[in-house]
């Protein structure tokens, strides 16, 4: 018999690897994935459970990283030190004296200075525990000095006047001063309070 004769067999002849009940067209697997699970540690065996979705809310993709929680606490922190400012009243054109809120504004007509002082009383929460002041306001307005000018020829062109509070919810003074300087300051006393500002003068 010569070699060409010889039956070419696999090297893996003698390996099963079906049932030999099995027909030509089924496969059948040994591998079954649960029954090596059953013999897994527990911590493998949890890996393969399948845990319920977790619906992510609108504060979670806020706060869901740490760049996006420090940008959070920032805008927070800013909101609140605007919101204290402003009971306070250190925002805008307007200032807090002794319980009132003082709005100071300067316009030039035909070359007179006429100045305008709004006075209303505080609304805060704060505020429901502070008497706003009533009586008399001293007032002075001075030029605001160059950086060329002496502080005794500004000390000099001091104007004072005097306004007084009543209990009004809301009260306007107008006065006129003898400078035409674009940029005054101003000086309010109280009996207890000083309160000291500078404004622009608008044409």
């Amino acid at each position: 018999m010569s070699d060409d004769n010889k039956e070419i067999k696999r090297p893996n002849a003698k390996y099963k690897l079906s049932n030999e009940k099995t027909g030509a067209g089924e496969i059948v697997n040994y591998y079954n994935r649960e029954r090596r699970l059953e013999k897994a540690p527990q911590a493998v065996r949890d890996l393969y459970i399948e845990q319920p979705r977790r619906r992510l809310g609108f504060f979670h993709s806020l706060v869901g990283t740490k760049p996006n929680a420090m940008l959070f606490g920032t805008i927070i922190l800013l909101c609140v030190l605007m919101f204290m400012l402003s009971i306070f009243g250190f925002t805008g054109d307007s200032r807090e004296l002794d319980g009132n809120i003082l709005s100071v504004k300067g316009k030039n007509y035909e070359g007179t200075i006429i100045i305008e002082v709004k006075k209303t009383p505080r609304k805060d929460k704060i505020a429901r525990h502070i008497n706003a002041y009533t009586g008399a306001v001293d007032v002075a307005v001075f030029p605001v000095a160059k950086k060329d000018q002496e502080q005794s020829q500004q000390a000099a062109n001091i104007f004072y006047h005097k306004i007084f509070f009543t209990n009004d919810q809301e009260e306007h003074y107008l006065f006129t001063v003898p400078f035409e300087q674009s940029e005054l300051g101003f000086i309010f006393r109280t009996e207890k309070k000083t309160l000291s500002l500078t404004i622009g003068i608008r044409d």
